[in-house]
């Protein structure tokens, strides 16, 4: 072909050589299109030949990989960082012949011939790939109709489907087309804009119909790993993406990663609201962490582990400097929904004591979520210590309730005593009112022992605490009781008043608090 074009270029520059130049020039510019056509079907015909399909096996090998973390990356000798690997899309060998049949069909001015041959045979190669891992098609209204789990499934599947299509199959489609059409830019360009925009526009189907749907508030995270992935893959898809012709590709992407953050930012919201709002009042008998709370705090404790995504998230719906207090500004507002509902769920108590328990309880779980590493960055030290007082204040309410007319029954000492005669106190003290008190001080402690066992603080530190705090005040009253008012009644038939013994009291108290109450989930979902 070379030989031929200098051949023409001959004898148009001497055609007063020879009468017969002009058919001499006829006959080379007929053998001359008679090679690129020729050529034509050879490009065709290599490209169809070596186009295979990347092995099933091979793709399976890429997505176990992705599942086991490793996203089927090898590292380099040099321990650089680690590349993904596939199998070669074309032999080596055939290459060069590809690159240099594709130079002579631009020089012969056929490059809208060449894109379309190898679009028709790169093309669907591509699809077929995507087919075989699994990536399909997918409107909103399919991805509305899906069950969660079914949804959750195809959202973790797409996400590791992306890395691989980037990383391997758009890739090495990339490093096959600079290849073919080394030093032909504007045809290099096109034709792999061409190759790829079926599968691209496929592939990102799905994360476009999952980010314009509305989302429940467990689709949240699997959102943040959408965006997350989406970043990662952002360096890379600008490389294999960046030129001219494969705009739209790099439009696309962008507006998928900004739907998801906007989807995203609109879950946290109305997160806030339903936890706000939820009307269910789910009464826990035994005063124990709220179905509600547990399921919020572990939402947050979600929160706090995407803590890096989140901040890389509104860094791009807000300002860099809002990125920080904007999470700490949402996490806040939900913790304190929470508790503003609790609160509201607490008013469902006849017994006060419970109430103060109940509220304990809770903002206590609240608390020990609050003291992970990563939380500090979301709440701080002040609202922990904040809250800290407040179940201290709602224990010492809590004893002061519960615990205040039992001990009255304990003070003739200080009636007594205000007749001005210490070291007799007891001496106006009539045998029936010690049996009395004794009996009003078992009847109540009867009735309490009843309730509170079945009373539940599920944190073993706060409940041991909580139980030698009553000891603390119980006990050595109780003590003082029977030592001055014991001699009283000690005949034959004392145990009829003096029913417990301190040391009995003690290991009664042992039982409290260990609550074997059951009740259903019922709080928010959505």
């Amino acid at each position: 072909m070379d030989q031929l074009r200098k051949n023409v270029s001959f004898f148009s520059n001497n055609k007063n050589i020879n009468n017969r130049i002009d058919e001499v020039l006829t006959h080379s510019n007929g053998l001359l299109a008679k090679g690129i056509l020729m050529l034509e079907e050879e490009f065709r015909r290599l490209l169809a030949s070596c186009s295979k399909p990347v092995e099933l096996e091979c793709l399976r090998n890429a997505l176990r990989s992705s599942t086991s973390g490793s996203t089927g990356q090898t590292s380099d000798s040099n321990g650089n960082t680690p590349v993904h690997t596939i199998s070669t899309l074309i032999p080596s060998e055939i290459l060069p012949r590809l690159r240099d049949i594709a130079k002579q069909l631009f020089q012969a001015g056929c490059q809208e011939q060449c894109l379309e041959m190898y679009r028709e045979c790169r093309a669907p190669i591509l699809q077929q790939a995507l087919k075989k891992l699994g990536v399909e098609k997918c409107s909103k209204e399919e991805v509305q109709k899906m069950q969660w789990a079914v949804l959750a499934e195809k959202i973790r599947k797409w996400i590791q489907f992306m890395s691989i299509a980037v990383e391997l199959l758009f890739a090495g489609e990339r490093t096959i087309c600079d290849q073919i059409f080394k030093g032909i830019n504007s045809l290099k360009e096109r034709c792999f804009a061409e190759v790829t925009a079926k599968s691209v526009a496929t592939l990102l189907s799905f994360g476009y119909a999952v980010a314009k749907n509305k989302g429940s508030s467990e689709k949240l995270f699997l959102l943040l790993d959408m965006y997350e992935v989406m970043r990662e893959l952002k360096p890379e898809i600008d490389t294999i993406f960046g030129a001219k012709a494969c705009t739209a590709v790099l439009t696309c992407a962008s507006k998928l990663t900004k739907r998801l953050v906007q989807n995203a930012v609109e879950i946290l919201n109305e997160f806030e609201a339903a936890v706000k709002n939820d009307t269910s009042k789910t009464e826990v008998q035994d005063g124990t962490v709220h179905p509600l709370t547990s399921y919020v705090i572990n939402y947050v404790k979600f929160l706090f582990d995407y803590q890096s995504t989140l901040k890389q998230l509104f860094h791009e719906f807000k300002t860099e400097d809002e990125s920080n207090s904007q999470i700490a500004t949402i996490t806040m507002r939900i913790m304190h929904a929470l508790k503003t509902n609790l609160e509201e769920i607490s008013k469902q108590y006849t017994d006060p004591s419970l109430t103060l328990l109940f509220l304990m309880n809770n903002v206590h779980y609240m608390v020990r979520s609050a003291l992970r590493p990563e939380a500090n960055d979301f709440l701080g030290d002040d609202w922990v210590q904040r809250h800290r007082r407040i179940v201290q204040q709602n224990a010492y309410q809590y004893k002061k309730v519960a615990w205040n007319d039992i001990l009255q029954t304990l003070i003739i000492q200080s009636a007594a005593s205000s007749l001005g005669d210490e070291r007799n106190c007891s001496n106006g003290i009539s045998r029936s009112t010690v049996k009395q008190r004794f009996r009003s001080f078992n009847m109540q402690f009867d009735k309490i022992y009843r309730q509170q066992t079945q009373w539940n603080v599920p944190d073993l530190e706060l409940r041991e605490s909580l139980k030698l705090s009553i000891a603390e005040i119980l006990l050595p009253a109780y003590r003082s009781f029977v030592k001055q008012f014991g001699p009283f009644i000690s005949n034959g038939r004392s145990y009829k008043y003096m029913k417990y013994t301190p040391n009995d009291l003690d290991r009664m108290l042992g039982d409290f608090f260990e609550g074997k109450a059951s009740y259903t989930d019922n709080f928010i979902r959505k």
